[in-house]
């Protein structure tokens, strides 16, 4: 379904966190856009609508699948894959439309989006289903809902409910990473959304790493769904550069003291821990902090030879 062995090596390095555009068809893409300063993007029904109506528009003509989504006031959530290589172009096509439908109807003038849109490539399954929950507890996080089900602009009732409506919203290929039954899995994404509700405390729009680190919050309230999703990655995985699933590279990141051993077999350890944090868009500095080493040992650590 999606590309799970992107290598760590030449132009692909922090493709994760994509600094740059990635348009490769078959890579699913966890899109944020807001609108500029504070600016609402979306006021009445109506123009809720108007998106969802260019959503669904643009995936039969850029042949894109999407597979969850929220809407929120000044700000969206999706997660897409296109099929083809023009996902800039779909989203170039969806929100300047929008804004200039935007800017008729309420006779305003000047960006109405903040920039241009950010995306995070979700190279495994667990930072997928992680990413889908974050998703649909938006609106909790807001305040703008009780539960992740009462808000109206979301993927979520395609998720959860049984006799769910058809919807150009593909929610079973991240409910099968939950459980091969839908019925089960539906019960259980219920139960993850119930359970994570107040715990993604940070803003993926304004911190990095923040799915990240409510990826690891999951992973400690389901440990048994998160082990068994690494371990079936792990088997499908024949390169040992591939990229590490999120959970089991912070397991190898407690075990590892960076500031100790020197033997040659740690060396090459810690040069492919970093390897993985710069595959996942950390930057030098970033990684130095996260380690507990200076920059220049972050240097020395990707110039060791194996």
């Amino acid at each position: 379904m999606y590309r799970r062995e992107i290598m760590i090596t030449g132009n692909v390095q922090r493709v994760f966190r994509a600094r740059y555009k990635v348009n490769d068809p078959g890579l699913i893409s966890h899109i944020t856009q807001r609108a500029a300063g504070k600016e609402p993007l979306f006021v009445e029904d109506s123009d809720y609508m108007s998106m969802l109506g260019l959503l669904k528009e643009s995936a039969e003509k850029f042949n894109l699948t999407y597979y969850a989504l929220c809407l929120m006031p000044n700000h969206i959530h999706i997660l897409i894959e296109p099929q083809e290589k023009n996902l800039a172009e779909a989203m170039r096509s969806i929100f300047s439309r929008y804004a200039a439908k935007f800017n008729l109807k309420y006779q305003r003038r000047g960006h109405l989006f903040g920039g241009p849109y950010r995306q995070s490539v979700c190279l495994d399954s667990t930072y997928l289903l992680t990413a889908s929950v974050y998703i649909h507890l938006n609106p909790v996080r807001a305040g703008l809902s009780d539960t992740a089900s009462d808000y109206q602009w979301t993927s979520c009732s395609l998720y959860c409910q049984e006799d769910s409506k058809e919807s150009f919203v593909d929610p079973r290929p991240i409910l099968r990473l939950v459980h091969a039954d839908e019925g089960t899995a539906r019960k259980k994404y219920r139960q993850i959304l119930q359970q994570a509700q107040g715990t993604e405390s940070q803003n993926a729009l304004e911190q990095e790493g923040a799915i990240e680190k409510f990826c690891l919050r999951l992973y400690e309230m389901f440990p048994s769904l998160f082990r068994k999703l690494g371990k079936k990655a792990g088997k499908a995985r024949k390169n040992s550069s591939a990229i590490l699933e999120l959970t089991e590279l912070e397991r190898r990141l407690q075990e590892m003291s960076f500031a100790k051993s020197r033997s040659p077999e740690s060396k090459k350890a810690k040069k492919y821990i970093v390897e993985q944090l710069l595959a996942r868009g950390f930057k030098k500095t970033e990684i130095a902090a996260r380690l507990g080493i200076s920059r220049t040992s972050v240097y020395n650590i990707l110039n060791t030879t194996d």
